[in-house]
């Protein structure tokens, strides 16, 4: 009986830690980042230029080959969505990496960088763990996607669907 409730405990926890959110924490919302011309903008203020749009989020880095494996999917999904908007997060090490591989992969849409990495402040106030992350938030700006992979796509695509409607 004791093996069965401890069972069930780890189970509950486990499936707790993996919650979707539906809204960014305030450390999140107040943590800058870095535009391309090299000023410093909140997150809360990248949000704000999307409201009454669906968003698109993607956190990557030009060093992950994971990353770069699925930007053709990435291509897809903007062909396949094109009224959606798309933010692209990196958490590469410097700006110079960070802008050689936007032009690279030529990745359409907004561009910032993460001031302290993947693993700083912004990472942290995000729960990432692994890159790509895909986070998808609705025209009321609810996050309805929290936390997705490179291994995702059908769930990314079945939830732009079902925003559609």
């Amino acid at each position: 009986m004791k093996q069965i409730a401890l069972l069930l405990i780890a189970f509950i926890t486990f499936s707790c830690s993996q919650a979707q959110k539906t809204s960014f924490s305030e450390g999140a919302l107040s943590e800058k980042l870095l535009t391309l011309d090299g000023n410093q903008i909140t997150f809360k203020k990248i949000l704000k230029k999307y409201k009454g749009k669906t968003l698109v989020i993607e956190v990557w880095a030009s060093w992950c080959g994971d990353c770069v494996k699925a930007m053709p999917k990435v291509k897809e999904l903007q062909a396949n969505n094109p009224d959606v908007s798309y933010l692209f997060l990196s958490a590469d090490k410097t700006a110079e990496k960070w802008k050689i591989g936007i032009d690279k992969h030529a990745l359409n849409g907004d561009h910032f960088m993460m001031n302290d990495g993947m693993k700083g402040v912004f990472g942290k106030a995000i729960d990432l763990d692994w890159i790509p992350r895909y986070i998808i938030v609705d025209k009321t700006g609810k996050i309805v996607l929290y936390r997705a992979i490179e291994t995702d796509f059908d769930k990314i695509n079945a939830t732009l669907q079902g925003l559609k409607k």
